[in-house]
C-alpha cells in the first residue's frame, strides 16, 4: 500500500491554496538574483520559519537554484526535530510527500542506503508534524519543478563526524543537493540578536562547527555535519543573506534570526 506523509503546517506556515502559495513564493523569488555560475551548489542552509518571517531570506538562497532545474534529481532536505526528541537520524516510511502543490516521491534506494548506518532509522512520528523538512518543500517544488526526488531526514543528536558519515556517499553523489534546515537565534532583542546571528555567520562560513550550539542554531546538528562534509571535500560557505524577523514581519523585541548560506 502506497503510504504519503500529509502536510502539516500548510494553511499556518504558508499557504495551503495552491494558487496563492505559488504566487506567494514566485514573488519572493522574483526579488532574489541568479548569478552565473558554472556548476550547481552541493548544498543550502536556509530557515523554516513561517513564510512572511523566513521566506524571503530562502527565496534567496533557492533562485540560485533555477539554472540547474535540470540537472538535479535528488534532493536530501536534512532538519531538526522540534517535537519528538531522537537520537541519530529518523527516516520517513512514507512513499511520497505531499504538499498543496502536489506528491513528491520519495527516493527508496536512497533511504535504503542510509539505513544501512549505525544511528539512522525510520521515525514517522517524528516526520508527522515537523516544519522544518516540510516548508522546505514547496520553495523546491516551484524551482525544479518535477522529475526530482526526495531524502527526508530529520536530526536528532549526534556529532559531526557522525552525521556526516551518514550522509557522506548522497553528498558526493551526482545530481544531488542538499538542504540544511535552521533558523539562527531566537528571542532576543533585535541588537542582540544581529550581534549573536553575526558571529554565527562567520562560524558558517568559515566551516567552524566546534564553535556552532543549539543557541545559535535550531538545526545545529545537521550544520555541523554539513560543514564537516564541507571541510573533507575542500568546499567553500558563502553567506546569502542573514536578517531577523522584526526585519520582515515581527516586532523588534523578541527576535528570531534567519541567514541563508550556499555551499560549492
Amino acid at each position: 500500500m502506497t503510504q504519503t506523509r500529509l502536510p502539516a503546517v500548510a494553511g499556518t506556515f504558508y499557504p495551503g491554496n495552491p494558487v496563492a502559495l505559488s504566487t506567494m513564493i514566485d514573488a519572493m523569488l522574483a526579488e532574489g538574483t541568479v548569478p552565473d555560475a558554472i556548476s550547481p551548489p552541493v548544498a543550502l542552509v536556509v530557515p523554516h520559519a513561517g513564510y512572511v518571517y523566513s521566506g524571503p531570506t530562502a527565496a534567496i538562497a533557492y533562485v540560485r537554484l533555477r539554472p540547474w532545474a535540470g540537472q538535479i534529481d535528488r534532493v536530501v532536505v536534512m532538519g531538526p526535530s522540534h517535537r519528538v526528541p531522537l537520537r541519530g537520524l529518523g527516516l520517513s516510511s512514507a512513499d511520497f510527500f505531499t504538499t498543496p502543490l502536489g506528491d513528491i516521491p520519495i527516493d527508496r534506494a536512497a533511504c535504503d542506503a542510509l539505513l544501512t548506518h549505525p544511528g539512522v532509522h525510520i521515525n514517522d512520528e517524528a516526520h508527522q508534524y515537523e516544519h522544518s523538512v516540510e516548508v522546505q518543500l514547496p520553495f523546491l517544488q516551484r524551482v525544479l519543478g518535477d522529475g526530482w526526488s526526495l531524502v527526508p531526514i530529520v536530526a536528532g543528536s549526534g556529532t559531526a563526524s557522525s552525521i556526516a558519515d551518514a550522509v557522506g556517499r548522497l553528498w558526493a553523489a551526482p545530481h544531488t543537493l542538499f538542504i540544511i534546515s535552521t533558523d539562527l537565534s531566537h528571542y532576543h532583542d533585535l541588537n542582540t540578536a544581529r550581534q549573536v546571528d553575526r558571529a554565527t555567520a562567520v562560524s558558517i562560513i568559515s566551516a567552524a562547527w566546534e564553535s556552532l550550539g543549539s543557541d545559535e542554531a535550531c538545526g545545529v546538528v545537521p550544520v555541523r555535519g554539513a560543514l564537516e562534509l564541507a571541510r573533507r571535500h575542500g568546499e567553500r560557505v558563502s553567506l546569502l543573506d542573514l536578517r531577523t524577523s522584526a526585519d520582515t514581519a515581527g516586532p523588534p523585541e523578541r527576535v528570531v534570526g534567519y541567514g541563508s548560506f550556499l555551499v560549492r
